[in-house]
């Protein structure tokens, strides 16, 4: 791994900046990875980077949300900066969520709310070693599905909101200079889909419209294999499952009936994670067929 190991608290005493200790070296152990956003994925991102022995701090509005043993900070980034602990910052991750989905809320929250993390984190003094900006595939608008779009597509953002995805990436890139941008497709995997309900009510809309999806689980993996793993990663790679699907099709996999959809027909933007496969991520849900499997209803 790339970073500086991050030596785990065997032994803890109170120092006089409140901070654990390495009982081996009986020297600070500063927490190395910082979450700007800590709802259900960044959540799921920090308990990942836990279990391999970071030490890490969450950014989050309510800090009493925030999992243990991940150390929360509370702060309203769509009004203040974040005061931030003590640290040895060698990873970071922005993790944001905003809503409701309109455009002065993407700013407030997107734009203004990771520059005024982006001012604490310089403030301090602190420079990452990799950092990864989670952002949407809804950049891209909507395009063809006559050929996969990849990370050389030309984003067309069509309202307001993934405009101002598209900014906070240019915000980043010009920010965090080696940071890598995770453009991803649908999250799905906390709960019963919605679709379920729809599918047997007969209301799914489009059946010929095409899909594109990621299991949560598969969505935090893939961040925290990319600050992670030995090389370097690119600057942007889309985090999609390996099956762009026509949307009958998945309602009808879950009700276990015929499919109405008519590949013929399909229209919508069809998503390529062959960069993102040659990293050597490996989804642990490649289709909506594993990801959805508990939820199939006879």
């Amino acid at each position: 791994m790339p970073t500086q190991s991050f030596r785990r608290r065997a032994a803890r005493c109170p120092l006089s900046l409140g901070l654990p200790f390495d009982s081996a070296f009986l020297t600070p152990s500063f927490p190395d990875t910082l979450l700007i956003g800590c709802g259900d994925l960044g959540a799921d991102i920090g308990l990942r980077l836990d279990a391999l022995g970071h030490g890490v701090v969450a950014v989050r509005r309510n800090a009493d949300l925030v999992p243990a043993p991940l150390v929360g900070v509370a702060a309203d980034l769509t009004r203040e900066a974040p005061v931030l602990p003590a640290m040895d910052l060698q990873l970071l991750v922005i993790a944001l969520t905003a809503w409701p989905r309109t455009e002065e809320s993407y700013r407030a929250t997107y734009v203004d709310g990771m520059r005024r993390a982006l001012d604490a984190i310089d403030a301090a003094g602190h420079s990452p070693s990799r950092a990864v900006l989670v952002s949407s595939t809804g950049v891209y608008g909507d395009l063809p599905a006559d050929e996969l779009l990849d990370e050389s597509t030309v984003p067309g953002p069509v309202d307001g909101p993934a405009q101002m995805l598209q900014e906070a990436e240019r915000l980043f890139a010009e920010r965090v200079p080696g940071g890598t941008v995770l453009r991803l497709s649908g999250l799905y995997g906390r709960g019963e889909p919605r679709l379920l309900g729809q599918a047997h009510t007969g209301q799914i809309g489009d059946p010929n419209r095409w899909t594109n999806r990621i299991h949560r689980s598969d969505a935090s993996a893939a961040v925290v294999h990319l600050l992670t793993r030995d090389e370097a990663p690119a600057d942007l790679y889309v985090g999609n499952d390996d099956e762009p699907a026509l949307l009958g099709d998945v309602a009808a996999y879950l009700t276990s009936s015929e499919s109405d959809a008519d590949p013929a027909q399909g229209h919508g933007k069809r998503l390529s994670n062959a960069r993102l496969r040659a990293t050597g991520w490996v989804p642990e849900f490649p289709t909506y067929r594993e990801g959805y499997a508990e939820h199939v209803t006879t």
